[in-house]
Order: C-alpha cells, then sequence, then structure tokens
C-alpha cells in the first residue's frame, strides 16, 4: 500500500511552484500544484494531506482558497507570505491557516513546518475506541471525542490549532503556560523568535471566539510576564 504523503501546493510565481514542487518531491512527497486559489480549491480532494497557499495571490487569494477548503475538510494549511504584519497572520489564522512562512525561507524550514503539520493527529481523525472525556471552563464544555468547544449546547467553532491550545490550558488548570511552552506543546516544533506572535494572535482568536475580550477575563487569564492559564 502506497503511504505517500500528497501535497497540494498553490503560487501564482511559476519558479516557486517549480522549485516547492523540486524541493519535496525529493523529500520523498507527491506534489500536486495549482496556479491560483480558485485552481487550489477545485484540486482539493479528501486524498490530500496538505495544503500549501501563497496568500498574496490574485482573484482568489490564499486566505480565501483556505475558507473555501476548510469547509470541505480539516486538512493542515502552511501559508507562504511576503508580509510580516501581525493583521495578516491575524487574517491568515482565522481562515483558518495551522502556520505561516515568511518569505524567503530555506528548504530545511519548510520542511521541517510541513512533517510537523503532517506528523500531528489532527481534529478530524477519531480513535476506534470512543473515550466520553469532556472538560468543563464554567459555562463551557470541551468534548474530547467530538473535538468541539460548545456553551449551552452550541458549538463555538474553533480551528485545530486554537482548539489545541485551549485543550492543553483547560487540561492544565491554574498551571501557567508560557508562549514557548505552548507553541512547543501545540505545534510540537522547536520554538523560533516570531513563535511568540504567533501564539498571541491565537490567544487573541480565542478570546474573540469565546467572547472573552477586555481586562476582566472569564476563562483565559494572561499572567503579565509568564503566560496563560485557565482557572
Amino acid at each position: 500500500m502506497d503511504n505517500t504523503k500528497r501535497i497540494l501546493v498553490a503560487d501564482d510565481a511559476k519558479d516557486i511552484r517549480d522549485v516547492l514542487r523540486i524541493m519535496l518531491e525529493d523529500a520523498g512527497f507527491e506534489v500536486i500544484l495549482a496556479n491560483n486559489g480558485d485552481e487550489a480549491v477545485e484540486r482539493f480532494d479528501e486524498s490530500i494531506d496538505l495544503v500549501i497557499l501563497d496568500i498574496m495571490m490574485p482573484k482568489c487569494s490564499g486566505t480565501t482558497a483556505c475558507a473555501r477548503i476548510r469547509e470541505k475538510a480539516d486538512v493542515p494549511v502552511l501559508f507562504l507570505t511576503a508580509k510580516t504584519a501581525e493583521s495578516d497572520m491575524v487574517e491568515g489564522f482565522e481562515a483558518g491557516g495551522d502556520d505561516y512562512l515568511t518569505k524567503p525561507f530555506s528548504f530545511t524550514e519548510l520542511l521541517l513546518r510541513v512533517k510537523a503539520l503532517l506528523k500531528r493527529p489532527h481534529i478530524g481523525a477519531k480513535d476506534e475506541e470512543t473515550t466520553h472525556s469532556k472538560i468543563v471552563i464554567q459555562d463551557l464544555v470541551l468534548d474530547m471525542d467530538l473535538q468541539q468547544v460548545m456553551r449551552d449546547g452550541v458549538e463555538i467553532p474553533m480551528t485545530e490549532i486554537e482548539y489545541r491550545i485551549l485543550l492543553l490550558l483547560a487540561s492544565n488548570k491554574n498551571r501557567i503556560f508560557t508562549a514557548k511552552e505552548i507553541y512547543e506543546s501545540v505545534w510540537e516544533e522547536a520554538y523560533m523568535p516570531n513563535s511568540t506572535n504567533t501564539v498571541m494572535v491565537h490567544i487573541r482568536n480565542i478570546r474573540k471566539k469565546l467572547g472573552d475580550t477586555g481586562p476582566n477575563a472569564r476563562y483565559l487569564h494572561n499572567i503579565w510576564g509568564r503566560g496563560y492559564r485557565i482557572v
């Protein structure tokens, strides 16, 4: 049985597409190429194990393509971007992206990110045995079987990364996690200088979805100079 991982790569620059194809094929992956976001959505199917999207593409941007792919499946998505502004990071993560790389990047860094995303079990994956495990935080319920966050019986949609951060903190109530500890636990890769910003953006998105913004947080607390915790 062929266990070769299939990666969909979308970038409007042919030279970048070709380089990524060569690099990834040399590493043992099967690569499907798309010239733009619309084509990426068209070529995506359930056999794809990972999607790499350039953010800045004409007509259909990477973030738009990601959101449309997310309607089909919970496949890991890696963004490529020439931008470093926090607003662009927020847009990418809110669209459902799992990670991002800023151009230019090395093949070693790309391969590390790809392998980390492929290694991590995803929300759609279920164990054969049902655990019936739930974590309750005030009026929130984290259903570990369904991989959902619920409040008053209504699901609060979370991306995979957001869910994993919330689950990590909720599973260790009162423990303060640094950004480094969160990053290495959730992303399962080595902490890098820009990783703190990545964690901060996801924490902000979680709070926004929970309606937990402002100085008097109900669920997720920022312990200044130390990290984050749930009490």
